[in-house]
């Protein structure tokens, strides 16, 4: 029987139709949404039954708004909490107004300490591909000839590759970095494609992320891997054209391993950053939002060439 962690994200009323429209995008689309506003709603309504009131709506009169999903205790629930966490941690240092309330999650029958170290349980180190392994530093493995290792260790950033988004970019990878490439990662994360990039023979890349963590943690991530040809930025490449011009053109290959609405954003802006026959790789498209994605990308030039699926998610590789 599967063991599943309660996650329970305190927002305002305002912001609580954003954040579900987030989670969903993270692949959660089974959440409970506990709101003081549902309760003045039913006050309002001349139509309702007042023979009886369920406890569960008269509970809602106090209660402060939040929304409640569940992860599998097991490795890719692990990844789902780092994801939930990040996007939280991104609406709390753009809370300035206030809009998201009280924002914070909390973990219910859990510390979140122990659950930091139950990853240890969970991540052990797992092939890629045909050549990468991908493992934690306490974690020792014997390679094959023709083995490439790739160290990283679990954060509040989303990405040690157990997500079938982040596996399925790595495979695709494999099959398109040539030695000598330069490679753009945007929305780097923890900075593992990066890192896979350059093991498979990339001569440079460039990590972008708009979160500053993020972009320390992929930068000491990659110089863990004994990698120093790389160079990052934090920014909104979407809203911000000097970032753009700083990450420049040029490059052979893009990774944006991210969300379907941002993806979406940024379909006029990936052809500035490529070379000639360069390849695009985007991903963290959940079943529901794949349609959308492609319809934006061939508007832009782009042409759809192979496609990975995993348990309703898509990584698409195109070309223009």
């Amino acid at each position: 029987m599967d063991n599943f962690i309660q996650i329970n994200i305190y927002t305002s009323s305002a912001a609580i139709d954003g954040l579900t429209g987030a989670l969903c995008e993270r692949g959660l689309t089974g959440f409970e949404i506990h709101d003081s506003a549902d309760f003045e709603d039913f006050l309002e309504n001349k139509d309702a039954n007042w023979d009886y009131v369920d406890d569960s709506l008269m509970g809602l009169k106090t209660v402060e708004p939040h929304v409640t999903v569940y992860v599998h205790d097991n490795a890719q629930g692990a990844e789902m909490l780092a994801s939930i966490r990040e996007l939280i941690d991104g609406y709390a240092k753009n809370n300035s107004d206030g809009f998201f309330g009280n924002i914070r999650m909390e973990l219910k029958n859990v510390k979140e300490e122990d659950w930091a170290n139950n990853w240890k349980q969970y991540f052990k180190p797992f092939r890629v591909g045909k050549s990468l392994i991908v493992k934690p530093s306490w974690e020792n493995v014997e390679p094959k000839d023709g083995d490439r290792i790739l160290e990283i260790d679990p954060t509040s950033t989303f990405g040690t590759g157990q997500h079938y988004t982040t596996k399925m970019v790595m495979e695709t990878l494999e099959t398109v970095v040539k030695n000598g490439d330069r490679v753009l990662d945007l929305g780097c994360g923890s900075g593992i494609l990066t890192i896979a990039a350059l093991l498979f023979g990339a001569k440079e890349a460039t990590v972008c992320d708009i979160f500053e963590n993020a972009v320390k943690t992929a930068s000491e991530n990659i110089e863990k891997n004994h990698f120093n040809n790389f160079t990052a930025y934090c920014g909104n490449i979407i809203e911000d054209e000097t970032l753009r011009e700083k990450i420049g053109g040029g490059y052979n290959v893009i990774c944006a391993n991210i969300v379907a609405d941002v993806i979406i954003a940024m379909s006029p802006l990936f052809e500035g950053f490529l070379k000639a026959g360069g390849k695009l790789i985007v991903s963290g498209i959940i079943d529901e939002r794949a349609d959308e994605v492609m319809s934006a990308l061939e508007k832009n030039g782009w042409r759809e060439i192979s496609r990975k699926n995993e348990d309703g998610w898509n990584c698409i590789l195109l070309e223009r």
